[in-house]
């Protein structure tokens, strides 16, 4: 078995172990909050899906940024990137859904012009073009610069998110620091959160290693496949035309 077979079988375990170690912390030892009730308990997913989606953004961006410096410029860089952009953009989308789903309650609408949830939204339909942007057909070398500064470009929405609530008086709550004494959680609830937090981060690692499998096979697939249809044509060239008395019996 191969060193990529085995981390993705030991990521695999460790994803599966975390998930149920968070969903036991989550619904069976953290208790209701007196503010919010039973919604408290999102703390366990959402803001973990949301930190994890920077993460896979900024993998993205970082692996953009490498394969555009001359030096460091491999086609593994790229498809790096677009492994990790994929996962982001459904980590991103499961942000604003469970984000709708605590604001119901807590401000009363699912959705609001918020400064931290529209740059949010910002950010997925900026990285939703970067994905387009990688099924247009063309060169591989032109395609991949082209979408590494894409990449870059929806990047530098990422600030803008992460500084909305201190830029801006949004409804949204503030970061959570942890060495914010007076903004602590309590226990059960902290625990929950680094648990959710690990049980995402280890699923976008399984996630990312078989998605860039993925992308190496696709590559691999059209790169064979355009072989192939030239040698078809090339073979196509050098056989005598049919003359036409053959053809009309």
């Amino acid at each position: 078995m191969t060193r990529t077979a085995l981390l993705s079988r030991f990521l695999g375990v460790a994803t599966l172990l975390a998930v149920i170690a968070a969903v036991i912390q989550g619904l069976v030892i953290m208790g209701p909050t007196i503010e919010q009730h039973e919604y408290s308990r999102l703390l366990v997913v959402h803001p973990p899906l949301a930190a994890v989606t920077f993460v896979a953004f900024g993998v993205t961006a970082l692996a953009s940024l490498l394969y555009l410096i001359p030096r460091t410029r491999r086609r593994e860089w790229d498809q790096l990137a677009g492994a990790s952009a994929e996962i982001g953009v459904v980590l991103c989308a499961l942000t604003l859904v469970t984000g709708s789903i605590w604001g119901r309650p807590t401000w009363g609408v699912w959705w609001t012009w918020d400064a931290r949830i529209t740059t949010e939204a910002l950010l997925l339909a900026l990285f939703l073009g970067y994905l387009a942007l990688r099924r247009i057909p063309s060169d591989v070398e032109v395609r991949s610069r082209r979408c590494a500064i894409a990449a870059l470009i929806a990047a530098a929405d990422m600030p803008v998110v992460h500084y909305a609530t201190s830029w801006w008086q949004t409804l949204h709550q503030a970061n959570f620091r942890l060495l914010q004494p007076d903004k602590q959680l309590d226990p059960p609830q902290l625990l929950g959160m680094m648990l959710g937090f690990l049980a995402v981060v280890l699923l976008y690692g399984w996630l990312l290693i078989h998605r860039f499998q993925v992308e190496q096979l696709e590559e691999r697939l059209d790169r064979e496949g355009l072989a192939q249809a030239l040698t078809e044509r090339r073979a196509e060239g050098l056989m005598p035309p049919v003359p036409a008395e053959a053809g009309s019996r």
